[in-house]
């Protein structure tokens, strides 16, 4: 059995977890500024019809009573705290992929009159639905 060169295996371990790291940051969540109190932003889809923007955030862990949602000039704001389900000093952590911690994601609207609807939790999905007003001629 030939002998593997401990460097090359190295660099093609780091590769490989520099390579998972970025595929768990584009799929799962974005990071926040680093230094600024925001740990992560939740992933969104932003759904439009004729009457109404439908947008889904991936909360996942987070309760539906400590999520905040305002609407802030032409931008939808959604933050709360995630925190986790166990307490982390008494475990050694093998693998961390969930965030935690405070989140904020700010969605920017149209320049358009519009009602939040009272939101809904499901599964781990905060559903927000915002009906466009129909301004009168």
């Amino acid at each position: 059995m030939p002998k593997r060169d401990p460097t090359a295996w190295m660099w093609a371990e780091a590769c490989q977890m520099i390579e998972q790291a970025e595929r768990l940051h584009r799929q799962f969540f974005r990071l926040g500024v680093a230094g600024a109190r925001i740990n992560w932003e939740p992933p969104v889809d932003v759904l439009e019809d004729e009457e109404r923007f439908e947008i889904i955030v991936a909360l996942p862990g987070v309760r539906a009573d400590r999520i905040d949602v305002v609407i802030d000039g032409n931008s939808l704001l959604v933050r709360a705290q995630c925190e986790m389900p166990f307490r982390a000093n008494a475990y050694v952590v093998q693998r961390l992929e969930i965030p935690h911690g405070y989140f904020e994601r700010r969605i920017d609207l149209p320049d358009m009159r519009l009602e939040l609807q009272p939101p809904q939790s499901i599964d781990g999905l905060l559903i927000l639905t915002l009906r466009k007003m129909r301004t009168r001629a």
